[in-house]
């Protein structure tokens, strides 16, 4: 079955930076688009990045510039890397699966259907 485990969460101060890591396993990763959302107490579910097969991303507006997704085909993984972190990037993020191969990122929720148990974020000083 379709296994997503997220790590490398936890405590970080602003202006700091995190490395998140997905591990896939249970369908062919190699050409699913992939892809991680947060979600803060309180606030809908939102994208913070995907990445396509072939490494095409698209980023959420309010990471652009700060994070960058990562795909290794190969070891079947996905990370985020999180620079210059603000209070308002503190959620619990989540890993997951896009319903859809190819080029075009859909970036609804619905187009994801699998999903990690996610990891929590903080940022806090």
């Amino acid at each position: 079955q379709v296994q997503l485990v997220e790590s490398g969460g936890g405590l970080a101060q602003p202006g700091g930076s995190l490395r998140l890591s997905c591990a896939a396993s249970g369908f062919t990763f190699g050409v699913f688009i992939m892809g991680w959302f947060r979600q803060a107490p309180g606030k809908e579910r939102e994208l913070v990045a995907a990445v396509t097969n072939r490494g095409y991303t698209n980023y959420g507006a309010s990471v652009k510039g700060r994070f960058t997704i990562f795909r290794d085909n190969e070891k079947k993984t996905i990370d985020l890397q999180m620079n210059n972190l603000g209070p308002e990037d503190t959620a619990r993020y989540y890993c997951t699966k896009s319903r859809f191969i190819g080029d075009k990122i859909y970036t609804d929720i619905t187009a994801f259907d699998y999903w990690g148990q996610g990891t929590q974020v903080t940022v806090s000083s």
